[in-house]
């Protein structure tokens, strides 16, 4: 076999962009997207090999742009549909994404370097702490994780209820370092052959072997016993899906969107459901603004008298639904508390918003929640001293800023307690998680994916999603805009989808296991306690590694 890497060349650099460049289109194939409407999950299981075998060949100088380009590169291709909403958008997206993967790549890179027979081990928890690590600061994106291209192998993610991800995302790396290992070698004309290579490391296959039996064999079993689990009621929702652009906003629009709304809602209750639920952001005029401070002056700064007026209409139809109403309505509160709506200094409007929930109900708001976990970029941006020049672009971008929430707040209506992380939320393991600490008993995700203008976009969060029931063992109940309207099952199981992009209603009579009956999982009551156990290995292990590496030069 000729080597590459006797001496590095535009050859040898050239082979390897190729290699990553496939590698990233292969992998995006794994998940929902423009090859595959629900993804091909199983590549996921030998996707990353060639990627392992490029940063143990490759040189140090060389591997932290390998990183960045491999970001960018299966970003563009998982996240093609990211300019519909914003040309800037897939650049902030993949630049965030390769500088994140730039950091990975010289870590994985350490891990077979420090440790030449058994760094592939360490490989898999670099790559779960990665998995976390990208995930939890400012600017997190789950989307792309590679677990969540096992969304429809039921019997693989069943130990999300004790593991979370994390187990998971250990049992598809792990393996392919170590294949990556030997072939990498092979490349370089050094390595054992294949069969003989595995014959002198015959512990890991046999051991790998054991637990991924016992994991699809645990699997099967749980699956076995949450399809045949009787819940403890059910539980009748009316969803409301109605197809709104994104892009239209202004008092003509609300006030169709109303229409629709009121419309399909009023077709709904024929059906005698328990509660009907709107999509994130349904109604936008604030509700509580205007019942708080209703004169002349103090409504939005779209229409104001007339805003006001649409949301008397609103409260009317409310009151005459006779069903407890749930939708997206941001939650208008005062700036400064000591001032009224009004400014009286700068004549301005004294207010700011909340992306909310609001539970109606007899008359009356019954309860709110409040986003916890805002969209960086156009959202929420903390960075403003900082970098006053983003945030100057960002601005003139007219993205909306929100006021973030801090409260897991538990709905209760008709006996059943649930509650409604807001779009993206639900991509998140530990808000779901915390929502069911606080006592609820189904999740209802109230999401608006329209802006995507993409099918693929839609599938992609929803398949995030089948992961947070099996965390939690609830039920969860999707309403969204366009797409992906459904129920999602405590297997996991994603059910009775609604045709995206159409305006209609769907029926969901949902199964209500109660935590009383069948109390929390491992993972709802310790919360990413093993991403915590291998960031602490990951880090321990590459240090001591860094430190016998140094010792052994300054001996020779």
């Amino acid at each position: 076999m000729i080597d590459l890497y006797k001496k590095r060349s535009l050859r040898t650099l050239c082979s390897e962009v190729l290699l990553l460049i496939i590698s990233a289109f292969v992998y995006s194939i794994a998940f929902p997207g423009f090859v595959s409407e629900k993804g091909l999950g199983f590549i996921a299981f030998f996707a990353i090999i060639p990627v392992l075998m490029v940063i143990k060949n490759t040189s140090w100088k060389a591997v932290g742009f390998h990183g960045f380009l491999f970001g960018v590169a299966f970003y563009c291709f998982f996240n093609y549909w990211l300019p519909n909403f914003h040309k800037g958008a897939i650049v902030i997206v993949t630049v965030i994404k390769g500088t994140e993967m730039l950091m990975l790549f010289f870590a994985l890179k350490a891990a077979v370097t420090y440790f030449k027979r058994f760094g592939f081990l360490l490989q898999g928890f670099i790559w779960v702490s990665y998995a976390y690590l990208s995930e939890s600061w400012f600017a997190g994106y789950p989307y792309g994780t590679i677990c969540y291209a096992l969304y429809r192998y039921l019997p693989l993610i069943q130990i999300a209820e004790y593991t979370g991800i994390w187990f998971i995302i250990y049992m598809i790396i792990t393996p392919q370092a170590f294949i990556a290992a030997n072939l990498a070698d092979r490349v370089r004309g050094k390595g054992d052959k294949f069969i003989t290579y595995v014959k002198k490391n015959i512990y890991f296959p046999i051991i790998y072997a054991i637990i991924f039996v016992l994991w699809f064999t645990t699997g099967c079993i749980q699956l076995n016993y949450w399809e045949k689990a009787i819940p403890d009621r059910t539980w009748r929702v009316a969803t409301v899906q109605h197809n709104h652009d994104s892009w239209q906003g202004g008092l003509t629009t609300y006030r169709r969107n109303f229409s629709n709304l009121r419309r399909l809602s009023l077709e709904a209750i024929r059906q005698n459901p328990d509660i009907v639920v709107w999509s994130e952001t349904a109604f936008v005029p604030s509700v509580s603004w205007h019942m708080n401070y209703s004169y002349e002056g103090a409504g939005d700064t779209i229409g104001n008298k007339e805003t006001a007026e649409l949301v008397k209409e609103f409260v009317s139809f409310a009151e005459e639904l006779d069903k407890p109403l749930l939708t997206g309505n941001p939650t208008g509160v005062l700036k400064n508390p000591s001032k009224g709506p009004i400014d009286e200094e700068t004549g301005e409007l004294n207010r700011t918003d909340y992306n909310s929930v609001i539970l109606f109900d007899d008359g009356t708001i019954k309860g709110t929640y409040n986003k916890q976990h805002l969209v960086p970029f156009t959202e929420h941006f903390p960075y403003k001293k900082q970098l006053p020049w983003l945030y100057n672009i960002l601005v003139a971008l007219d993205y909306n800023w929100w006021e973030q929430g801090d409260e897991a707040k538990v709905f209760e209506s008709d006996g059943v307690k649930f509650s409604t992380p807001i779009c993206y939320e639900d991509v998140f393991g530990y808000l779901p998680a915390g929502f069911v600490r606080n006592g609820a008993d189904v999740i209802v995700n109230m999401t608006n994916d329209r802006w995507s203008g993409s099918a693929d976009a839609a599938v992609q969060h929803a398949a995030i999603a089948t992961v947070r029931s099996v965390e939690t063992r609830k039920t969860m109940v999707r309403s969204t805009n366009s797409g992906l309207t459904c129920m999602i099952l405590p297997t996991g199981e994603l059910v009775d989808p609604v045709e995206q992009f159409k305006m209609t209603y769907h029926i969901y009579d949902v199964p209500v296991y109660t935590s009383e009956t069948y109390g929390h999982t491992f993972y709802v009551e310790h919360t990413d306690i093993l991403a915590y156990a291998s960031i602490f290995i990951s880090a321990v292990t590459l240090i001591v590694g860094l430190c016998l590496t140094i010792l052994k030069k300054v001996k020779k």
